[in-house]
């Protein structure tokens, strides 16, 4: 894969995980994976490119009034020091790459499978099952280097504690502040960004940019959600069944 397709492919992952209100890091990690970049490499850098692609997500979610901050506020207490925890923690490549790949089957099932709950039928939430969530995923996540968004999404919507659009934006912003504190975890450890980090930050912010534009507002909700699904299955599979 040349540096160009690299750039271009990039550029629509940020748009399409924008648009569904994520920050795209498990899409930029297996992008990397792929392209042949080291783990100890791809995990500062996409969680860098998931600041910047999640909050741009957010904000746009929040200005349509979709945020709860009764059901985020337990989530991200219990996910940020975890997710700083799994930031110190190092994985073994084969392993590592093992862990993507299946962690990339959930969004997978989440928008091939999960349908919009409708308000009548949302439920309120359990705070100690929230911040127990929250803790699980945010370990996870700081050791993969994702913000965790595509864990949480599914479960938030299982539970029938959010719509869509509800889970957009919650999930947008636990990325954002899962993000920060993984990079503060990796920090103590060491951390190794890509030479190319300022074009990565800059395709990725144009993309996430027009993408939470677009999704928010234009373009249709399932067509996008089953393009990124389709992209996540191809990547999971490339990522579980080849040795190289």
């Amino acid at each position: 894969m040349s540096l160009e397709l690299f750039y271009i492919i990039l550029f629509f992952v940020a748009f399409l995980y924008a648009a569904v209100g994520h920050g795209g890091a498990s899409g930029y990690l297996a992008l990397m994976a792929l392209y042949g970049a080291a783990p100890e490499e791809m995990k500062p850098t996409a969680l860098m490119l998931n600041l910047f692609v999640s909050l741009t997500s957010f904000i746009q979610y929040y200005r349509g009034g979709h945020f709860k901050w009764k059901l985020f506020i337990p989530v991200a207490l219990a996910s940020v020091p975890m997710a700083f925890l799994g930031g110190m923690v190092t994985v073994e490549d084969r392993l590592y790459k093992t862990v993507l790949g299946v962690l990339l089957l959930f969004p997978v099932i989440r928008f091939f499978f999960f349908k919009n709950v409708p308000d009548e039928e949302l439920k309120p939430h359990n705070t100690y099952v929230a911040a127990g969530t929250g803790g699980v995923v945010g370990l996870l996540s700081g050791m993969i280097g994702i913000g965790g968004g595509i864990i949480l999404s599914p479960i938030l919507l299982l539970l029938k504690w959010t719509n869509q659009k509800q889970t957009a934006a919650i999930s947008a912003l636990f990325i954002f502040v899962n993000s920060v504190a993984g990079l503060m975890g990796q920090f103590t450890q060491g951390i190794v960004f890509n030479s190319n980090m300022f074009m990565y930050v800059v395709v990725a912010f144009a993309g996430g940019l027009l993408g939470a534009y677009f999704g928010s507002k234009k373009f249709d909700q399932n067509v996008l959600k089953y393009t990124l699904a389709t992209v996540l299955l191809l990547a999971s599979y490339k990522l579980l069944f080849t040795t190289a």
